[in-house]
Order: C-alpha cells, then sequence, then structure tokens
C-alpha cells in the first residue's frame, strides 16, 4: 500500500491521507489544500507520522484522539517530543491539553471546524469528529464505526453503542468514514452471512475485493452505503432481524436486542 495515497479528488479544500501502520490501522493525516499545516488523527505511533509530514513537506499543527487505546494514541509521546502542540480528545487521556465533550465545536483554521459526539460502546470515552472539508462531510470515527461493521464492546453495552451508531447514523448521506482499521473485507464477508441476498452488500464486496487485490485502500466509505450495506446499522431491517433470530434462536423485541445478538455472532464468527 503506498502511504501517499490520498483518497480525496484534486479540487478538494481538505485533503486526507491514510497512514497505514501495524496490520491493519489507518492514523489520518488531513490539512487544507495548499496550507501546510497539518493534523492526525490516531496515531498509534510517532514515526509513521512524522514520515508522513516529511515527504509532503507539512508542520503537525495539532493530534485529535478518538479513544484510549494504544494503538491510537501510543505515538502522542514521541510527536509531542518534536513538536508541542494541542492534543484534542477525551479528558480520560492523560495526553489530552484540549479535552473534548458532546457537542463542542472544533475549530482547526478558519473553515475547519469539527461538531464532537460521543459514541461509547467499543469504549466509553469514544469520541468521533463531524465536520466539513472539500465538496462532502466527513467523519472521523475511530472504532465505533467500521466499514462493514461496527468496534467490538470492550468496554461499554451493546445498548450504548446502538445509540452511539444512531447518532452517526442521522448523519448526512454523503458523508465521508473514515475509521480507523482496515477490516472491511472481513467485516463484509459476515455481512453477508448475516444478510446473504442483499444486491447492494453483494455488489460492495465485489469492488472492495479488487481494491484490496490492488493494494488500495477501501476507506473513506460513505455513510449512504453504510447504512445500504452494514447489518449494525440495520438493526430494524426485517432480513436482519429474522437472521439474528434465527442465529440467537431467541425472539427479539428491540433493535437493540438485534444488534446485540449480531455483535455477539460477530465476536465468533
Amino acid at each position: 500500500m503506498n502511504p501517499s495515497t490520498s483518497n480525496n479528488s484534486e479540487r478538494s479544500m481538505l485533503q486526507v491521507h491514510p497512514i497505514p501502520a501495524f496490520e491493519d490501522n489507518y492514523f489520518w493525516l488531513f490539512h487544507q489544500q495548499g496550507q501546510r499545516q497539518a493534523f492526525v488523527v490516531d496515531p498509534g505511533a510517532g514515526q509513521p507520522v512524522l514520515a508522513a509530514l516529511a515527504a509532503r513537506d507539512l508542520t503537525l499543527a495539532g493530534i485529535l484522539v478518538t479513544h484510549h487505546h494504544g494503538d491510537h494514541t501510543g505515538g502522542i509521546g514521541q510527536l509531542l517530543a518534536a513538536g508541542r502542540v494541542p492534543v484534542y480528545g477525551p479528558p480520560s487521556i492523560a495526553q489530552v491539553s484540549r479535552p473534548l465533550r458532546e457537542g463542542d465545536c472544533l475549530t482547526l483554521a478558519e473553515g475547519l471546524e469539527f461538531e464532537v459526539i460521543e459514541v461509547p460502546g467499543h469504549t466509553l470515552d469514544h469520541i468521533a469528529y463531524f465536520g466539513h472539508g472539500g465538496d462532502a462531510p466527513l467523519l472521523f470515527s475511530g472504532d465505533t464505526l467500521f466499514a462493514g461493521g461496527c468496534g467490538r464492546l470492550f468496554e461499554g453495552s451493546a445498548a450504548q453503542m446502538f445509540d452511539s451508531l444512531g447518532k452517526l447514523a442521522a448523519l448526512p448521506g454523503d458523508t465521508r468514514v473514515y475509521c480507523a482499521h482496515e477490516y472491511t473485507l472481513a467485516n463484509l464477508r459476515f455481512a453477508l452471512a448475516v444478510e446473504p441476498d442483499n444486491p447492494a452488500l453483494q455488489a460492495r464486496f465485489t469492488r472492495e475485493q479488487a481494491k484490496r487485490r490492488d493494494q488500495h485502500p477501501t476507506l473513506p466509505s460513505t455513510l449512504a452505503l453504510e447504512l445500504a450495506t452494514n447489518p449494525f446499522l440495520r438493526s430494524h431491517q426485517p432480513s436482519i432481524i429474522n437472521a439474528a433470530q434465527a442465529h440467537a434462536r431467541a425472539t427479539l423485541a428491540e433493535p437493540a436486542e438485534v444488534l446485540a445478538a449480531v455483535r455477539a455472532w460477530k465476536d465468533g464468527f
């Protein structure tokens, strides 16, 4: 995979670049077109970020963090040692200098603003960043909403994850979704087990397989695509309800119960 690959059109005012790391992480480096000040989301390691900045002649202006797991925070120390910058994120993280909560508006530069959305479930302190850049809104969703999936419930409950995903599902359909892991093919294989007759899902799996064969990222996704193909955003759909009840061998009365059953199914898939 080429770390310099950009997923935005040349005319976009905001450039977003994936920095691949570890086995399947992405740190997201973004900057306004023509500007040298850049920001990074969830830097689990410092050196890949420093290398990406140098390769693009950019200067780090800030760090955004979605939650406390080490593969999202492990590089903060090295980046701060290279130059002191603000660290934005949940107040539970010691290195955060600008704590953020639900509804906060984060202004990073003129015309570059993000709304903070609290999305507990994967962890209790998880937040997401929703903003506008270029020709469509964008979402840095961390490990809450994945392409074709959602995060494991390490700390929060299925009810919390259901509510969190509901917040994200209410965003505009053209929102570009930048999650933190390249889990897409594994997630879609599971989604096809849950909803094998979904034509949009079948077509998506074919497209994403082609991207990975060519070593291209499958991200960003769009919220509209997730709503059409991601079983964790489709807990209200009869096809998902029926599949979850059949697998759980139980009657599931509420969409949150459906999500819980599908999440437990995925954990053992």
